[in-house]
């Protein structure tokens, strides 16, 4: 059976917007409550992070979503408890976002199983070595069929980068520069990275992620690949929000009108 991702780039090729969000942020219930909001505001998919104490990729803005999470109670085991009914009302690709740290204390396989049974699509686990992967996880990643996505950057090389677009599934995650989340890019620096991943003609489709903000920022990305990521901004906007629904929606309004 096709997965919910694949199914995405089927029926949409172009302009995917997926957004990311902290579980258990800005309050410890309030995951479901961002997840109906992204998908009542027409997103693509949702990237939900899994807070930890020493997000390696992650900038300032998200790693104090992190903090605040970790501060309301959110663990592993709670945040599946919030999803056990999602697929009842979220009909939107799910994937999970995180360090290897706290799922190898859940137990990898048990991590995998829980995913599964809860109705999520897949694993962006950035600090998972290639070498572990083939030879340890991937089997029971592919056992619970959940798609797997790997990250390439502008220093990634071309076989490391066709490597890595094989083991992916689902789509490949094209960092758009080598720093954390959050800080500003220009894409048209990064167009030569961009168009030789263009030009690889990947199995996977690719999405541009980090520094993805605005319009401008999200047209640009997208017309190097088909679609990107926006996580700071998102979380921004969620700050200092009182009502969750109406600034989800603004914000999504102001990157896809």
């Amino acid at each position: 059976m096709m997965s919910r991702i694949l199914q995405l780039f089927k029926h949409k090729q172009n302009n995917i917007l997926s957004i990311y969000c902290t579980a258990g942020y800005p309050e410890l219930n309030n995951t479901l409550t961002v997840l109906k909001a992204l998908q009542d505001a027409a997103v693509d998919m949702i990237e939900l992070g899994m807070p930890y104490s020493d997000p390696l990729a992650d900038g300032p803005v998200i790693q104090a979503s992190s903090t605040k999470a970790l501060a309301n109670g959110m663990t592993i085991s709670k945040m599946f408890e919030q999803l056990n009914d999602c697929r009842k009302e979220i009909h939107l690709p799910i994937l999970l976002m995180g360090y290897m740290n706290p799922i190898l204390q859940y137990g990898f396989e048990k991590f995998c199983a829980a995913a599964k049974s809860v109705g999520i699509d897949g694993l962006i686990l950035p600090d998972l070595p290639i070498y572990e992967f083939e030879t340890e996880y991937g089997g029971i990643v592919k056992k619970y069929d959940l798609d797997f996505i790997f990250l390439v950057t502008p220093e990634t090389s071309e076989d490391r980068i066709k490597k890595l677009d094989e083991l992916s599934s689902g789509f490949l995650y094209a960092v758009s520069s080598s720093s954390t989340t959050g800080k500003d890019k220009n894409m048209a620096d990064q167009s030569a990275y961009f168009m030789k991943l263009w030009d690889m003609k990947l199995k996977n489709p690719v999405l541009i992620g980090f520094g993805i903000k605005d319009k401008q920022t999200f047209q640009a990305a997208c017309s190097y690949a088909n679609g990107a990521i926006i996580g700071t901004a998102f979380i921004k906007a969620l700050e200092n929000s009182k009502d969750i629904k109406t600034a989800t929606k603004k914000f999504i309004e102001m990157i896809e009108p």
